[in-house]
């Protein structure tokens, strides 16, 4: 069960470009307060393609946001990178997806959940604390973990529907018929 190697990358750069029109159409700081569409790229993309695929989707997304918010480039591309790697690593450590195919929703939610909390709290951290670009502010600090917290919870029941709904349907039909 599995897509071809080309299948693969143009899911990802699909997945990556949807990520990057989510990240651009919505003002800083709501960005970051709002990411269940990213959080829904990044756990459909795991599974899909398997690990590492949210990382992959997370890079090409990283990279043109990076290219948009040229002067937060390298700080972009970082936490890009960090939340497809937790997208990824959570996946795993949670046992998300079945042998059977299946999908376990309360650990899909528990992952997009802890993934988006932590990538949301150490950005904050780092863009207010050690490189300090945005003023503290404990009612957007508030909102924004909050926001982001139920965004990954979400995008984590979403993504357990569309893949029961219709992705998974579709791995099946490309998936190599075994000999009788």
């Amino acid at each position: 069960m599995g897509l071809g190697k080309s299948r693969r990358v143009a899911l990802a750069a699909l997945f990556g470009v949807l990520i990057f029109i989510s990240k651009i159409l919505m003002p800083t700081p709501i960005d970051k307060a709002v990411v269940v569409f990213q959080a829904l790229f990044l756990a459909l993309s795991f599974l899909l393609l398997g690990f590492p695929g949210a990382t992959l989707v997370a890079l090409v997304g990283g990279l043109l946001t990076a290219i948009w918010r040229a002067p937060l480039a390298p700080i972009t591309l970082t936490f890009a990178l960090l939340y497809g790697q937790l997208v990824d690593i959570f996946m795993l450590l949670f046992k998300v997806k079945a042998a059977s195919g299946d999908v376990k929703t309360g650990r899909l939610m528990v992952a997009l959940t802890l993934s988006t909390a932590v990538v949301g709290l150490t950005s904050y951290y780092v863009t207010v604390n050690i490189l300090p670009l945005l003023p503290r502010n404990p009612i957007l600090e508030i909102s924004i973990l909050v926001a982001g917290t139920i965004s990954g919870a979400v995008a984590g029941y979403l993504a357990a529907t569309i893949w029961r709904k219709a992705l998974r349907h579709i791995m099946d039909a490309q998936a190599p018929v075994k000999d009788r």
